[in-house]
C-alpha cells in the first residue's frame, strides 16, 4: 500500500476540492491518506502555510501542491 499525507487547514476551499479528488481518484486498497492541518504544527505551518494544499508520498517524499487536477494525481500517485 502507498502511503500518502494530505496537508491542509480548517475552511480552506482549496483544500476541500483537493481532499474530494483523492476521494474520487484514489484506491483505498492500494493508497492510505493521513489527512494532517498544519495549524497544529509551527515547523508545518512554516514550510506549507501559502502552499496547501500538498500531498506527499510517504515513500519517496515527493510532493504535489495545489493546483493539481485528475491528471496530475493520477500521474503523481502512479510514479
Amino acid at each position: 500500500m502507498i502511503e500518502f499525507i494530505l496537508y491542509n487547514t480548517e475552511h480552506c476551499h482549496l483544500c476541500e476540492l483537493a481532499e474530494a479528488l483523492l476521494i474520487t481518484e484514489l484506491d483505498s486498497e492500494k493508497h492510505g491518506v493521513t489527512v494532517e492541518d498544519i495549524a497544529d504544527d509551527d515547523l508545518l505551518l512554516a514550510r506549507y502555510g501559502i502552499r496547501i494544499p500538498v500531498l506527499i508520498n510517504l515513500q519517496s517524499k515527493a510532493e504535489l501542491q495545489w493546483p493539481f487536477d485528475a491528471q496530475s494525481l493520477k500521474k503523481f500517485i502512479d510514479n
